[in-house]
């Protein structure tokens, strides 16, 4: 793959058709008009294109300039990856341009929305990227036209990535593999141990735990249930969101995330300060 950056409204009208074909969006209100991306990104917005042999458009990274707390920051509003390309570590990629085109800048931090229940994003979110989440917004874009979300409520997480932290030069240098965690992570009690079944089902959420580090429970194929057993579906949801919520208001912050062996599950660890 080729990465380079997108300038041309050519470019961005790619872009927009490539949002169709990733997500599926029926209503024309779900996708960024080229005319909104080539404005933005004359004023400080990234957007980044990754291209075959073939020179055809097999994914796209884009973010726009925003402030946080006095900060100037990078809001990253959308990564999509095609299917046929989504195996090739070209998302991965992607973040890594992007991240190199904010520091030009002068800017460290980027931050994002995602899916909570989406295992794998969670695991190039934290395991690779090495974000930290202290966010939960709740069904934060809405309804959407987009079949990959089956009507479910769109929660997400505000992933928080800090360029130039330690943790993350770290998880960077390692892309993931040979990582070296603390042994008392394993020792985390799990706040919402799934019941065994089909499928999994989450299972009743423990709220009064005050261990420094928890463990939450997520099942690994959230898509394939959004589609088979939408009530299921929904149950993580409402159960997950209650959790985090909960915890986040207790000072808690996501800071890792385990992705079991054959995916059938994933794990977040939820750590606070020693006070």
């Amino acid at each position: 793959m080729t990465i380079r950056d997108l300038t041309t409204l050519d470019d961005c009208r790619q872009v927009a058709a490539l949002e169709r074909i990733v997500w599926g969006y029926t209503d024309s209100e779900d996708v960024v008009p080229p005319p909104v991306l080539i404005v933005s990104i004359k004023r400080g917005g990234i957007l980044l294109g990754a291209f075959d042999e073939r020179g055809e458009m097999k994914g796209f990274v884009y973010s726009i300039p925003g402030v946080k707390d006095g900060r100037l920051t990078q809001w990253s509003h959308m990564l999509g990856v095609t299917g046929d390309a989504r195996s090739t570590g070209v998302g991965m990629e992607l973040k890594l341009a992007q991240r190199d085109r904010a520091l030009a800048m002068g800017i460290d931090l980027i931050e994002w929305t995602f899916d909570p229940l989406q295992a794998l994003n969670a695991h190039l979110n934290f395991t690779k990227l090495g974000v930290v989440v202290e966010e939960y917004e709740e069904n934060v874009y809405g309804d959407s036209s987009s079949p990959l979300h089956h009507g479910s409520p769109t929660d997400r997480f505000v992933a928080e990535w800090r360029l130039r932290a330690p943790h993350v030069e770290r998880r960077l240098a390692q892309r993931g593999a040979g990582l070296v965690r603390d042994a008392s992570v394993g020792a985390a009690p799990v706040v919402n141990p799934s019941t065994a079944g089909a499928r999994l089902a989450p299972g009743a959420a423990d709220l009064t735990s005050s261990d420094r580090r928890l463990l939450v429970e997520i099942p690994g194929h959230y898509d394939d249930m959004l589609v088979a057993d939408p009530p299921l579906a929904r149950a993580w949801r409402l159960s997950t969101r209650t959790i985090f919520q909960h915890y986040f208001a207790r000072g808690y912050r996501a800071v890792d995330f385990f992705l079991a062996s054959d995916r059938s599950r994933g794990h977040y660890l939820l750590a606070r300060d020693s006070a």
